[in-house]
């Protein structure tokens, strides 16, 4: 796919991994719809840096929670934008919750953001995409081929996410391609201590920590790359083949 004057829609471009993807994809001449729910600031700040760098970008807010919003935000970006050709469902949830603690309402409303809505997403740019031979990346993690205790119900979540990617590749074949990216330690939770990232460097078998610019690196090889569908590339600087 050539990049340069396509359109974009970036879920959860307001903060972290989500920000640095529209931006990376800004810098290649894409049109970025910054989506956002409570990350305003955010989502202004990623719209001003586009446009320093000679991009465009607009930010449209939606809580993604909700059953009718990913059908309502591909509307408005295609009312605005005039397009719609490529899909990163970015925005997720992350929340510690050990097993025999979770309760239904953390369950219901981690897997309507982190799965329903990447799905509702893909189905309401479907149209759209197969008119412009278009791609969608789903963002996984690392915790969708791992088992961590404290984040059974996120794993689910993602593991899931890595089933839709493949399943998604199937069905919208062959206009649409869809692939996925699992990060793994590229940007720690903000409340972590140097201590837990000092654990993790020293377990991680290239030795260091990622960053966002490594998942942006990949989700722009997968745009490009025309002859990959259905696959989910793991970031992690090899952690999953540490045992």
């Amino acid at each position: 796919m050539k990049l340069a004057g396509r359109v974009a829609l970036v879920t959860g471009a307001g903060r972290r991994v989500g920000q640095a993807i529209a931006l990376a994809l800004g810098e290649r001449g894409m049109r970025i719809a910054v989506h956002h729910h409570t990350s305003a600031d955010g989502a202004n700040a990623t719209v001003s840096q586009l446009e320093a760098a000679g991009g465009e970008g607009q930010t449209f807010k939606a809580d993604l929670s909700r059953a009718d919003a990913p059908q309502a935000l591909v509307d408005q970006v295609v009312s605005s934008l005039g397009a719609l050709d490529v899909l990163v469902n970015s925005a997720a949830v992350m929340v510690r919750t050990p097993f025999g603690d979770v309760t239904p309402e953390q369950w219901d409303s981690m897997m309507a953001l982190n799965l329903r809505a990447p799905f509702f997403l893909a189905q309401a740019a479907a149209p759209h995409l197969r008119k412009a031979s278009g791609v969608i990346i789903n963002i996984a993690d690392l915790a969708g081929f791992e088992s961590w205790p404290a984040y059974v119900p996120h794993g689910i979540s993602k593991s899931a996410v890595v089933h839709m990617t493949r399943s998604l590749a199937r069905v919208m074949a062959p206009e649409v391609r869809v692939n996925g990216v699992a990060p793994g330690t590229v940007l720690l939770p903000e409340n972590w201590s140097t201590e837990a990232d000092e654990r993790l460097r020293m377990t991680t078998p290239l030795s260091r920590t990622g960053s966002p610019d490594d998942v942006s690196a990949t989700v722009v090889f997968l745009l490009e790359s025309d002859y990959i569908t259905g696959e989910t590339i793991i970031v992690d600087g090899g952690r999953h083949v540490r045992t």
